[in-house]
């Protein structure tokens, strides 16, 4: 009788323990036993939800001194070269001689930020506009000249630049010119984005400041406030997409890790991607979404979303709910199949009671 109460106690102790078996369901209540001090939110996947989080990924407001091209204007630097000529007077332009170009034979900006031309030596140049310069050097030859007409052009862009790294055809260092360099020109001018390329995640650094720009959005929505223009000295690299996956475990017929390409993953491809459920198992509305996320005051905690595919909406819903990098998606057990899970544990067991019982009756025990 001692070793039949014992199998009882051990048969009611599986019982309980198949309740929490490992990856066999995840609940709410589940979520929430975690840790006491865990940051654990459970948010339903609807139409209210993607519209929030659709908010949250586009900028509200922006200057429009970032995009407006209109008002740039380039400002002389030490290194520029620049073109002077005076029209009717020869004699104060420096004429290019075969081979030779405006570029060698132009007037340098020198250390000290000026330029020196016949009749006016020493003018401060260096963070000028070539309006500002050409009023100024008016001004000087007017006293030898009447009228003087003078044209200055900037023919070596040497001062300002910018950085291309990363999945970039050609990394480099690209010079800021007259014309307004954005960050898509530069790109552009880099050769355009490797099949590698993060198209989320382009980081532009300035100083000791860093923003993480998400060209996609310009791509697939035209949101123009991730073209920003640049300045001297700004760094952009573009950050490897190999290393961007998501997690899939679960009642799926292929759990494992799959790769988001640079057009994204949406839930709907992941559980695609994944083979779908399984049909014999897999509970339609135990769809879950772990997701990283850092707290107000610093902790690492966690915002799991919740998918309902018995609704016909599901896949609609499941379509627009875009995944990150190291989410995990996860397929609870539907009840049916636990329930089918315990029996199969419980079957060898029932079948020692019944031996230790006929065992028993014959008296053939010990």
């Amino acid at each position: 009788m001692k070793i039949k109460h014992s199998i009882y106690l051990l048969l009611s102790f599986i019982v309980s323990g198949c309740a929490i078996i490992p990856g066999s369901h995840l609940s709410k209540k589940s979520l929430f036993s975690i840790k006491s001090d865990s940051s654990v939110k459970v948010v339903k996947i609807d139409t209210q939800l993607i519209k929030e989080l659709r908010s949250d990924n586009s900028i509200q407001s922006t200057s429009n001194s970032i995009f407006d091209k209109s008002t740039y204007e380039y400002r002389i630097g030490r290194g520029d070269v620049l073109s002077i000529g005076v029209w009717d007077h020869p004699e104060l332009t420096i004429p290019a001689a075969v081979q030779r170009t405006a570029q060698f034979d132009g007037f340098r900006v020198q250390s000290d930020g000026t330029i020196t031309f016949a009749y006016a030596p020493n003018i401060p140049a260096a963070g000028k506009t070539v309006v500002e310069l050409h009023a100024d050097l008016v001004q000087r030859l007017s006293r030898i000249i009447e009228e003087p007409q003078v044209d200055i052009k900037v023919v070596g862009f040497n001062s300002q630049k910018v950085y291309i790294t990363g999945e970039v055809n050609q990394s480099g260092v690209f010079p800021i010119t007259e014309v307004p360099l954005t960050v898509l020109d530069a790109l552009y001018q880099a050769g355009g984005l490797t099949e590698l390329a993060a198209w989320e995640e382009v980081v532009l650094t300035r100083g000791d400041v860093s923003e993480t720009l998400d060209l996609r959005s310009f791509y697939e929505k035209g949101q123009i406030t991730c073209n920003r223009l640049l300045q001297d000295g700004d760094v952009i690299h573009v950050n490897r997409l190999d290393k961007h996956r998501v997690y899939v475990l679960g009642e799926v017929r292929n759990a494992g890790a799959i790769e988001i390409n640079r057009y994204g993953l949406n839930l709907a491809e992941a559980l695609g991607e994944a083979g779908g459920l399984k049909e014999d198992s897999a509970n339609a509305n135990g769809i879950f979404v772990l997701r990283r996320k850092i707290t107000d005051d610093g902790d690492i905690g966690t915002i799991v979303y919740q998918l309902h595919a018995k609704d016909a909406k599901a896949l609609v819903l499941a379509s627009e709910f875009d995944l990150k990098s190291d989410d995990v998606l996860y397929v609870t057990t539907a009840s049916i199949a636990r329930w089918n899970r315990i029996i199969t544990k419980l079957l060898p067991l029932t079948r020692s009671i019944e031996d230790v019982s006929q065992a028993e009756a014959r008296g053939n025990l010990f």
